[in-house]
């Protein structure tokens, strides 16, 4: 069965860290741009970071630059968003996404996602 799913989730005090993972099965991650998403609640979807399959270019938005990074890891099949000094306003529920092919450079763009897993929920709260 090809899917993601995520883990790593949970709740964090603004000023911490969170690394969470997305897990491939059914494909080989390292053979797709893989992409983060979240949404928060009452807010569309938003496209955080990207990396492409050949692992030489990702793509951040504004809003986690300096502050997110994404990384692969072939073995075991498993892409991770590494979330440091984490606000408030960073709650929010975390998807992965695979980019569809066809697409060489990664984007925040949701269409261009079609694989998606469940989600993890973030909580920034003191």
């Amino acid at each position: 069965q090809v899917q993601l799913v995520e883990s790593g989730g949970g709740l964090v005090q603004p000023g911490g860290s969170l690394t969470l993972s997305c897990a491939a099965s059914g494909f080989t991650v390292d053979l797709y741009n893989i992409g983060w998403f979240r949404q928060a609640p009452g807010k569309e979807r938003e496209g955080l970071s990207c990396i492409s399959s050949s692992d030489t270019s990702t793509y951040y938005a504004d809003s986690v630059k300096g502050r997110f990074t994404i990384s692969r890891n072939k073995t075991p099949n498993t892409v991770y968003l590494q979330m440091n000094s984490l606000k408030p306003e960073d709650t929010a529920v975390y998807y992965c996404a695979n980019q569809r092919a066809g697409y060489y450079y990664c984007s925040g763009y949701e269409y261009q996602y079609d694989l998606w897993g469940q989600g993890t929920q973030v909580t920034v709260s003191a």
